[in-house]
């Protein structure tokens, strides 16, 4: 067991450093330029030359993101709660919230320019509104999906519908919140990008904008390793979350992991 443990810990770092690895040898083999596609060696380089300027930017993309995956949470949560105990609500905001986010939300930057101006409010609200539908939809569809038996014994013991979805309905739900916190804490990285590369003067987005500009592939390439290596702590971070608060939904030692 111990074996087995310490190979789980091992193995991400493992196959990190064996991708970049074989990244490296890719590009010096096949003498791939680096204007195309830099190898690792020259992307750190530039990490280490351009540390100054790639931490302020990560730093303010940080804020921006986790600002836009807050108010993601918080309406997400508050929304998927009434769309899960009402079958009235569900049936008729579904059709709005699947039309809205069937919009690409990089067309929707330039009316929050024209609305807020250029500044930090466009990249949180693009964080949100890219973030906020996955959360809606988890957090209704745990709640919705209450078996009927489990709402016939609550009722016939004197429950409120409300009863039902405080106690039930909403811890039932946990486990879908945190899965689709997962994945709406990447989706908030890529709409604070958008925002950033056209309506804001600072972070990773306007960095590479003006990267991209100058023609600078080892930041370009740079600018998106310090946006993984962001992304990664914080998902990392959502999982330990996830396990403090609904590690009873893990059944398994292969599902914990």
């Amino acid at each position: 067991m111990k074996r087995r443990s310490a190979t789980l810990v091992a193995a991400p770092w493992l196959f990190t450093v064996g991708f970049f690895l074989l990244w490296e040898i890719a590009c010096r083999a096949f003498k791939v330029s680096s204007f195309v596609l830099p190898p690792p060696s020259l992307i750190f380089a530039a990490m280490g030359q351009f540390a100054g300027p790639l931490t302020y930017h990560s730093l303010h993309t940080l804020w921006m993101t986790l600002a836009g995956f807050g108010l993601a949470i918080l309406f997400g949560l508050l929304l998927g709660i009434a769309l899960g105990a009402s079958r009235l609500v569900q049936v008729g905001t579904y059709p709005l919230l699947i039309g809205f986010n069937a919009i690409p939300k990089v067309a929707v930057v330039p009316i929050l320019v024209i609305w807020f101006g250029v500044g930090w409010l466009p990249p949180v609200l693009t964080a949100f509104l890219i973030s906020f539908f996955p959360i809606v939809v988890n957090v209704a569809t745990g709640i919705a999906t209450i078996e009927p038996e489990t709402e016939d014994v609550l009722r016939a013991l004197g429950a409120s519908k409300w009863d039902i979805v405080r106690k039930v309905g909403i811890p039932r739900s946990m486990p879908y919140f945190f899965g689709s916190l997962k994945v709406a804490i990447t989706l908030a990285y890529v709409g604070s990008v958008i925002g950033e590369y056209n309506a804001s003067n600072v972070g990773v987005g306007n960095l590479m904008a003006r990267a991209s500009a100058d023609f600078n592939v080892p930041l370009l390439f740079a600018a998106l390793m310090a946006l993984a290596i962001l992304g990664v702590v914080i998902y990392l971070l959502t999982v330990w979350v996830e396990r403090r608060m609904t590690g009873w939904a893990q059944r398994s030692n292969f599902a914990a992991a």
